[in-house]
């Protein structure tokens, strides 16, 4: 079978993309730039890999006509800028424009449960979205999830921060609402079983966990899983806008992600009953599992996708390949090199870089910088990184972006997402003398740019030193 599949840099299409490629089917990922998607991965698969981007028509070309199935998979509420269900709306009318006049017999579109009479922004736009995408032309399948539980979902990353960082809690009374969790497992085996199934032509079902329970007894029950003892009061004077700042404070949200998550949380978010469980013999693991096979996942370093990963146009308007062109005038570079003996060793440390490893110098004034971030609206050092060792162009690190990870290049270019009176990279790449050579670039924007970099310069000097001189000396072991 032939399927397109968009989002593909996303949280849930990565991790739908190679159950579909090991059942055989030709899928066709649509992502915004090529760059950010590893296709070597997939070697061995049908797969074809296309730039499009649903917000641009001139893109649409590259779209073939000869498609038996999609996959709709795309979001804008981690937008920074605008009006995220705008964007959503567009894209998904554009996206249907298209399908339609293609020889597509289903999409298949992954929305949330919208059971309430008081819509939440974020599960109205959902709803919206589902209005828009239905059509004469194809047969659109629903499926409705709340709570999605699974190592590197935004949910479960939530829930981690504020039981692992805050043994007493003084918490909005919205965390008595309810919810129906469930585990990412069981999304992909609902998303992969619908596929071209008569009876779910032109349906909507809402799936959810075992168990309905409150947003309390989630971080309690994962606190328990996890051994941790955590005491939990709510408080009724607390308002959406101080909500929102305790979860963009606490956890590794943006603000704005944190304001639609917080009015999302005032709705119950329960699944209607449906037999589409018994139709695909799918039987729920519980909450509890759903943290577990988590933890299995972080604790072998296989986590395969992360929504800290996922990006929008928002942030990169100008195409995300341009930032690999470092620019060279009109900047400010602290560029400094060091002979190495032993480069495997070296690129390992680099490939390592921040999260719990650090920044290998001076990680209290790293913290200090990312406390400073988040006080002035930015991401902070609180986002990490989705594996320990492992990078690909897009991933996040810490208040970074990897804009290029070229292993066999010897090369790692990271884009700056802090605040900031300008743009910024770090690179990191070794030459064919295996000389190793950091260079910090910052570009400038105007006077307060200029202004910041003399201020920061005292601060460079001392860490960029120490950093590069422990990356070369520091042993991956230890």
């Amino acid at each position: 079978m032939r399927i397109l599949l968009t989002g593909a840099t996303g949280y849930i299409a990565q991790r739908l993309l190679p159950i579909l490629l090991e059942n055989g089917h030709q899928v066709i990922c649509c992502v915004r730039d090529k760059n950010r998607f590893d296709k070597s991965k997939y070697a061995g698969f049908d797969l074809e890999v296309i730039e499009v981007d649903f917000l641009n028509k001139n893109s649409f070309d590259h779209i073939p006509a000869a498609i038996d199935a999609a996959y709709y998979l795309m979001h804008s509420m981690s937008a920074t800028k605008g009006d995220f269900s705008e964007a959503e709306l567009s894209t998904a009318n554009n996206f249907k424009s298209i399908i339609e006049r293609t020889s597509t017999k289903q999409v298949v579109f992954l929305s949330g449960i919208v059971n309430s009479a008081h819509l939440s922004k974020h599960l109205n736009s959902r709803l919206s979205v589902e209005e828009a995408l239905q059509s004469d032309k194809y047969a659109l399948t629903t499926l409705r999830a709340g709570i999605i539980v699974g190592s590197g979902s935004a949910s479960f990353e939530i829930i981690r921060d504020l039981v692992e960082k805050l043994p007493v809690m003084i918490a909005p009374k919205w965390l008595n609402t309810r919810c129906q969790p469930i585990g990412i497992r069981d999304v992909l085996h609902f998303l992969e079983g619908v596929l071209m199934q008569d009876y779910a032509f032109n349906k909507a079902y809402d799936i959810g966990g075992p168990e309905v329970i409150t947003y309390k007894a989630m971080l309690l029950r994962f606190a328990k899983v996890r051994g941790l003892k955590r005491w939990i009061f709510t408080v009724p004077v607390m308002t959406p806008k101080l909500s929102s700042y305790w979860l963009y404070f606490v956890t590794s949200v943006s603000y704005p992600l944190a304001g639609s998550l917080v009015e999302s949380m005032k709705v119950d978010v329960v699944a209607k009953p449906n037999d589409l469980q018994e139709r695909l013999n799918i039987k729920p693991v519980s909450y509890e599992q759903s943290i577990e096979l988590a933890f299995d996942k972080i604790e072998q370093n296989q986590v395969i996708s992360s929504w800290r990963d996922a990006m929008n146009g928002y942030v990169y308007p100008d195409r995300f390949k341009k930032l690999i062109e470092v620019p060279q005038e009109g900047c400010f570079k602290d560029v400094r090199s060091m002979r190495v003996d032993d480069p495997e060793r070296v690129l390992n440390n680099v490939w390592a870089i921040g999260g719990t490893t650090g920044w290998y110098y001076a990680n209290w004034l790293w913290g200090v910088r990312g406390f400073l971030d988040k006080l002035s609206g930015g991401v902070g050092l609180q986002r990490g990184r989705t594996n320990s060792n492992v990078l690909s162009t897009g991933s996040v690190i810490d208040f970074w972006r990897v804009i290029l990870a070229d292993k066999k290049d010897r090369r790692l270019l990271l884009y700056a997402e802090m605040k900031l009176p300008g743009e910024a990279w770090l690179e990191f790449k070794i030459d064919k003398e295996n000389r190793f050579i950091q260079t910090a670039t910052f570009r400038p924007l105007g006077l307060t740019g200029r202004l910041y970099w003399y201020a920061v310069l005292p601060f460079h000097a001392f860490i960029f030193k120490g950093m590069i001189k422990n990356i070369v000396g520091h042993h991956a072991s230890s």
